[in-house]
């Protein structure tokens, strides 16, 4: 069985985009959002908590994903 690994944490909106540039790239993602779950379940949590995760088999091509998106979100 395949494990899913953490690739990046973020807000909602970041995690989003490069959500769908894997999509674009046939790379399939899950999306945790755990500032969502919290306040469903009546707590406090930080809205930077948002993590997407790949197959592990796929984190070679999603590397290059995430090496563009992360230049073009950091300047």
């Amino acid at each position: 069985m395949e494990e899913y690994i953490k690739i990046y944490t973020g807000s909602s909106i970041t995690v989003n985009k490069l959500a769908f540039l894997l999509d674009e790239e046939n790379i399939a993602s899950i999306i945790k959002d755990k500032a969502e779950s919290s306040r469903l379940a009546g707590f406090g949590a930080n809205t930077n908590s948002v993590e997407v995760h790949i197959l592990n088999s796929q984190l070679d091509k999603a590397k290059k994903v995430l090496d563009v998106f992360t230049k073009e979100n950091i300047s």
